[in-house]
């Protein structure tokens, strides 16, 4: 299903985000995890966010706006750089943190947060930081673990569990494939009750 959305904006510092007109949910992950891929993915549109065989191409904070069809919600998909293993030097890996962190803190509009996993490669030490400075923050969190198809359904099972373990998580993750649309569709509708607005 193809869901209007489109590119608005990129930013390289927080003075460069646009005002908090919509709510907003951020992703995040390693940047070799597929995120780009997952947001064409939610959207149905092959193009919107760029992917690139070469991990850590996003070095800016990219907002995605999505009309959901279904109650006319619209929202911001917001793709943040990815951390941990990037084709760039550490000290610039470091930079990102400030950018990171002061969107996670400040953003007013923020509803939560995707986390992006491997499921080949589990929960890492990047993670283990991330999910408690997310819940002192009380923002919420849905994980996704990415690439599923690489996996066999009884492994997928494991891995399921064990992040969920790992992360000391109550709801477990998605087990999701950007090839053959596995885990899709429970994910959009998970984000869709993070963003819609509130019953009046």
């Amino acid at each position: 299903m193809k869901i209007p959305a489109r590119f608005v904006i990129s930013a390289a510092k927080p003075s460069e985000f646009p005002a908090p007109t919509l709510p907003e949910l951020a992703v995040v992950g390693r940047s070799n995890v597929g995120k780009s891929s997952l947001i064409n993915a939610l959207v149905g549109q092959d193009g919107l966010a760029r992917t690139s065989r070469t991990p850590g191409r996003t070095r800016l904070v990219n907002w995605f706006e999505v009309s959901a069809r279904e109650d006319k919600t619209k929202f911001f998909l917001v793709d943040l750089p990815g951390y941990g293993y990037a084709a760039v030097d550490k000290s610039t890996r470091e930079s990102w943190r400030p950018l990171i962190e002061s969107y996670l803190e400040k953003r007013e509009a923020l509803r939560g947060v995707l986390l992006l996993i491997d499921i080949r490669r589990g929960v890492q030490e990047e993670e283990l930081d991330f999910v408690p400075w997310l819940a002192q923050r009380e923002v919420p969190i849905l994980v996704a673990l990415t690439k599923g198809d690489k996996l066999p359904k009884n492994k997928r099972s494991l891995e399921v569990m064990k992040v969920k373990k790992d992360l000391g998580i109550t709801r477990p993750p998605f087990a999701v494939s950007t090839l053959d649309g596995e885990g899709i569709d429970p994910l959009w509708k998970a984000v869709m009750k993070l963003v819609a607005p509130p019953p009046t």
